[in-house]
C-alpha cells in the first residue's frame, strides 16, 4: 500500500491498510494509524502521532516544527485523533515546548490552505487559519480565510463568516463576522442541526439580546440583568461561564 516513489523512514510506524501515495515523505518518529490515506506529495514530520482513518490531500505538511521564535529545537510533538480530513496545502505545526503538544481531536475537516500553528488545541471543527495557542471547542466552524489571533478561544457551536478577523474570544453558540469581527446573532441553524431544544435556543436568544445588542452596557452589569429563568438555563450557564473565564475578552 506504499507507492514506490514514496520515502518512508524505517523508524516510522504505519498501521494496517494505510495507503501512502506518490512522492509522500514520512519521517522517523511518525505513527500513522490504521486505514489512513495519503493521496500524494504529503509530508509528515516526527514526532507526530496520528490516529486511524485520517485522510491527507496533496501538499499537506504535517508535524512541521514550530514557527514560534522561542522554539530552540527540543523534541516537541503533534497528536491527531481519528477520521480527520486535511485538504490541499494544509499545514500543521508541532508544539513549542516538550510535553505541550499541538492537539487535534477527531472528525475535523481542515479546509484547503488551513493552518494550525504551534500549541493549538482543536476539538471538532472545520478550520481556517489558527495562530499559536488557539483553543477551538467542539462543533465550532471557522469558515474559509478566517484568521484567528494567538491565544484566542473559539466557543462551542459557534461559526465565523468567511474572511473574518478574530482578535478576541468567540462566545459559544454565536455567529461572528467582519473585520474586526462582531457578534451577529445566535447560531440558530447550527444549534437546530445539533438537536438543541427550542427552549434552549429561546434562552440563548434572550441572553444574546441582553449581552450583545446593548453595546453601551458593561458586560458584567448586563449579566446581572438577566432574568433568573434565563440565567439558570444550562446552555446560557455555559455561555456565561465562558465569558467570565475569558482572558482576552469576548467579541461583542
Amino acid at each position: 500500500m506504499i507507492h514506490p516513489t514514496a520515502i518512508v523512514s524505517p523508524h516510522a510506524k504505519i498501521g494496517a491498510k494505510t495507503e501512502i501515495g506518490p512522492y509522500c515523505v514520512i519521517e522517523a518518529n511518525v505513527t500513522l494509524g490504521e486505514r489512513c490515506k495519503l493521496h500524494s506529495h504529503v509530508v509528515i514530520h516526527g514526532n507526530s502521532e496520528i490516529g486511524k482513518e485520517n485522510e491527507f490531500f496533496p501538499f499537506a505538511a504535517i508535524g512541521i516544527k514550530s514557527q514560534d521564535l522561542k522554539y530552540s529545537g527540543e523534541p516537541t510533538a503533534l497528536v491527531i485523533g481519528d477520521r480527520n480530513v486535511f485538504r490541499e496545502n494544509t499545514t500543521v505545526h508541532r508544539g513549542t515546548e516538550e510535553g505541550s503538544p499541538t492537539q487535534i481531536g477527531s472528525d475535523n475537516l481542515c479546509l484547503a490552505y488551513a493552518h494550525i500553528a504551534h500549541d493549538c488545541d482543536v476539538g471538532l471543527a472545520p478550520l481556517g487559519v489558527l495562530a499559536g495557542h488557539v483553543h477551538v471547542a467542539d462543533y465550532a466552524i471557522i469558515s474559509g480565510l478566517t484568521a484567528v489571533h494567538q491565544f484566542c478561544k473559539v466557543g462551542a457551536h459557534s461559526i465565523t463568516g468567511g474572511i473574518s478577523k478574530i482578535v478576541q474570544d468567540i462566545p459559544p453558540f454565536t455567529i461572528v463576522d467582519g473585520n474586526p469581527s462582531t457578534v451577529r446573532g445566535i447560531n440558530q441553524v447550527g444549534l437546530q442541526r445539533r438537536g438543541f431544544s427550542e427552549e434552549d435556543i429561546r434562552a440563548l436568544r434572550t441572553a444574546y439580546k441582553k449581552l450583545f445588542l446593548k453595546k453601551e452596557s458593561n458586560l458584567t452589569k448586563a449579566i446581572k440583568t438577566l432574568d433568573p429563568a434565563v440565567a439558570n438555563n444550562e446552555k446560557v450557564c455555559q455561555l456565561l461561564t465562558f465569558i467570565e473565564n475569558s482572558k482576552r475578552g469576548v467579541i461583542r
